[in-house]
């Protein structure tokens, strides 16, 4: 099992920037494909960045140009930094490493959690 610590949340002003940490202990997670998501208040979970253990990302469309995701597989960390914010950010921020297993021949992915990172955008 991986274990993940975020770190880096806080409150920040419109259009400041902040960078969230992804510490993974436990295990490496460089065969992980890695991804943050974010929950705001009365809404579910939503995916915001992901980063593949080959390095491809995707952006949901409400962060591209502003969100950049990124890992350091040698440290064991993974990173979102996140620019121009605003209100509409707010959220508690989530990292998951994704690992996978195969039982009777059907691939099964395996979701590990942080416990989260609170992120307040407001003036």
């Amino acid at each position: 099992q991986v274990q993940l610590v975020e770190s880096g949340g806080g409150l920040v002003q419109p259009g400041e920037s902040v960078r969230l940490s992804c510490a993974a202990s436990g295990r490496g997670f460089s065969g992980d494909d890695v991804g943050w998501y974010r929950q705001a208040p009365g809404k579910q979970r939503e995916l915001v960045a992901t980063i593949s253990s080959g390095g491809s990302t995707v952006y949901a469309d409400a962060v591209k140009g502003r969100f950049t995701i990124s890992r350091d597989n040698v440290k064991n960390m993974a990173y979102l930094q996140m620019n121009s914010l605003q209100p509409e950010d707010t959220a508690v921020y989530y990292c998951n490493a994704r690992d996978s297993t195969v039982i009777l021949g059907v691939r099964i992915p395996l979701d590990y959690w942080g416990q989260g990172t609170q992120v307040t955008v407001s003036s």
